[in-house]
């Protein structure tokens, strides 16, 4: 039996196949080989269309298939990591709206403060954990105050990861992780928001089901399955953030544990079992992908947005061109050692 797990990020679409009985891996595979694009029609901006997510999910899935010779068939479940905090709008007949308000837009920074000062900021510390900050909650506040057309036909409003599981199953679900990456999440009413849902004038019918994340959370259609190659009825079992999920893949789930990890962004992310908060909202607090109505687990999480990014900037405007990044950290620790060589025989010869 193999498990096929997605990684839905900004820079591209991963995917990994696993034999369940022996937890080695089958196959892998990355689309496409250069980063994706980040459309940015505005200083602050960062966009996305999701429907290129799903391109691309197809046809990396057809493709480790047919080069690791796996069966769609062996495929008994489906597990999804997604790059956190996106929006994702999609009407009755569930069409994309709008190109998705990725993780790294800012648009919507103002309206978060605005709502922190207004609300209060020790009910949304208390409640929420965090400032509702330029989280997906303030970025669906600044579709319902600048394209209000738009605003009146949304059916639901999802994360990336809750999109592909939309196109694999037809469902439309989401969990309690979910909903506290968006600022959805009240952690001491153990309910969806009613504070933010009234501040920002948001119906509560906008969002999807609530499942836990390991559970049953659809079964792959007829029509899902015929373009990735895939078995009819496949069951999605797992959805998380990025984060979280690096965390569990870690073995990050009992409080006192921390990982670190990188990638476009760089992160360091902790577990409790205490619904506690920073009172300088220096981090952020979500729901962990173990946590229950039942039982405390969060991930307190540390994030400075400019990591791999930097080296992807840095790849693109100064190396040559055809140089790998393997090629510009081997120059750069060169230039690096050069430099400090340098900088001890100037401090020697004083």
């Amino acid at each position: 039996m193999l498990s096929l797990g997605y990684d839905i990020g900004s820079s591209s679409i991963k995917a990994s196949i696993i034999d369940i009985k022996t937890g080695k891996q089958a196959a892998s595979g990355i689309y496409p080989k250069e980063e994706m694009k980040i459309f940015s029609p505005k200083p602050g901006w960062a966009e996305q269309d999701p429907e290129t997510w799903w391109d691309y999910v197809k046809i990396l899935t057809r493709n480790i298939l047919q080069e690791y010779s796996i069966d769609g068939k062996a495929i008994s479940c489906i597990g999804i990591s997604y790059q956190m905090h996106g929006l994702v709008l999609v009407d009755k007949n569930r069409k994309v709206l709008r190109p998705s308000i990725i993780w790294c837009d800012s648009r919507a920074v103002p309206i978060g403060e605005k709502a922190f000062r207004e609300i209060g900021s020790t009910h949304c510390l208390e409640h929420l954990l965090n400032s509702p900050g330029n989280f997906t909650a303030s970025k669906l506040r600044w579709v319902k105050e600048n394209e209000p057309e738009l605003y009146s036909r949304i059916y639901k409003i999802m994360l990336p990861g809750e999109f592909i599981a939309m196109k694999l199953t037809d469902e439309i679900v989401t969990t309690i992780s979910g909903l506290s990456e968006g600022i959805f999440w009240d952690f001491k009413d153990k309910s969806v928001s009613k504070e933010i849902l009234n501040y920002y004038g948001f119906d509560s019918a906008i969002l999807p089901e609530i499942k836990p994340t390991f559970s049953v959370q659809g079964h792959v259609t007829k029509q899902a399955a015929l373009e990735l190659g895939l078995q009819e009825g496949t069951v999605i079992s797992y959805r998380a953030g990025d984060q979280p999920n690096n965390a569990f893949s870690l073995n990050v789930l009992n409080p006192g544990e921390i990982a670190a990890t990188a990638g476009t962004s760089g992160v360091v992310y902790g577990v409790s079992d205490q619904v506690k908060y920073d009172p300088q909202s220096r981090v952020n607090t979500f729901a962990h992908v173990n946590h229950t109505q039942s039982q405390t687990r969060l991930g307190v999480l540390l994030c400075i947005n400019g990591t791999g990014i930097l080296n992807s900037w840095m790849k693109k405007n100064v190396a040559p061109a055809g140089v790998s990044y393997d090629e510009c950290i081997s120059r750069l620790r060169w230039h690096s050692s050069s430099s400090f060589r340098k900088r001890r025989r100037t401090h020697a010869g004083k």
